[in-house]
C-alpha cells in the first residue's frame, strides 16, 4: 500500500536527533545561566529537588501535560518566587535553554534523506516536544510543523494526528508517519488511520503487544528508496 503515499508526517526527537544528550547540554547550560544570574536558585535548589517541582507542577497541572514550554516555564516560576525574585526571570532563562535545546546534531543519514523526501513528499512534523525548525535550519523541507502545544494534545492521542493530517492536505491513506516509538509514534499514527515505519537505530526488538508497523528501516535514505514505488505513481501522474 505505500506506493499511494504523497505524504509524510515525521517525528523529530530521536527520529533525526538523538534528543538525550540535547536536553542534558540544555539543562546544563540553564543551570549555569541561573548560577551567574540568580544565585540564590542553585543554592537552594539541587537537579533532584527541580525534577521534584517539575513532577509536582505536572501533577498539579496535568491538563498541561503535552505542553512542557509552559510546565518548565512553570517550575523557573516557582522556583524563583520561593527563593525571593521576580518571575520576571522566567522568560530570559527559558531562552537560555532553548537556545541549547535548539542544538542539535542530526543523525549522519538525516539531510540528504530529508532533502530527497522533500523533493518528491509533503512533509509534516508531528512531534511532542519544543524543536524549533527555524533555529535548527530544516523548516524550509517541510510543509508544515505540528506540535503537542499547539494542537492540545500529545501522540499518541488522535487529535494531533488529525491535525497534520489535515495540515498535509491529504487522505489518511495517503500519508506515511515515521517514528522511533512503537507505541507514541506507530500505534497512534496507525490508531488515526495512517501508514506507519518504523525507524529503529538500534536494532531493537518490536514489543509483542502491538501491531506490528508497515515498514521497519534504519535511516532516512532507506525510507526513500522503500518509497521509490510512490515516487515513480508522482511522477506518472505529474
Amino acid at each position: 500500500m505505500l506506493h499511494r503515499i504523497r505524504a509524510i508526517t515525521l517525528d523529530l526527537d530521536n527520529t533525526l536527533w538523538p534528543i538525550d544528550p540535547v536536553i542534558r547540554r540544555a539543562e546544563a547550560t540553564l543551570w549555569e545561566w541561573l548560577t551567574d544570574n540568580y544565585p540564590r536558585i542553585p543554592a537552594k535548589y539541587s537537579a533532584e529537588d527541580m525534577l521534584e517541582v517539575r513532577e509536582a507542577v505536572m501533577e498539579e497541572h496535568w491538563q498541561k501535560s503535552h505542553d512542557f514550554r509552559f510546565l518548565r516555564k512553570l517550575v523557573l516560576e516557582k522556583v524563583a518566587v520561593d527563593c525571593g525574585y521576580s518571575a520576571d526571570l522566567v522568560e530570559p532563562a527559558f531562552a537560555a535553554f532553548d537556545r541549547a535545546r535548539n542544538e542539535v546534531d542530526f543523525y549522519p543519514d538525516v539531510m540528504p534523506g530529508l532533502e530527497l523526501l522533500a523533493s518528491d513528499f509533503v512533509l509534516v512534523a508531528v512531534t511532542n516536544g519544543n524543536a524549533n525548525l527555524e533555529t535548527i535550519g530544516i523548516r524550509h523541507l517541510f510543509h508544515d510543523v505540528v506540535a503537542a502545544a499547539e494542537a492540545g494534545f500529545a501522540k499518541p492521542a488522535r487529535p494531533i494526528f488529525d491535525k497534520a493530517i489535515a495540515r498535509s492536505g491529504c487522505s489518511p491513506a495517503e500519508i506515511l508517519h515515521v517514528g522511533d516509538h512503537p507505541q507514541t509514534d506507530i500505534q497512534g499514527a496507525r490508531d488515526a488511520g495512517l501508514r506507519t515505519a518504523w525507524i529503529n537505530r538500534d536494532g531493537e526488538a518490536w514489543p509483542d503487544e502491538l501491531s506490528k508497523p508497515d515498514a521497519v528501516v534504519t535511516t532516512i535514505p532507506e525510507l526513500r528508496e522503500l518509497l521509490q514505488p510512490a515516487v515513480q505513481r508522482i511522477n506518472a501522474v505529474s
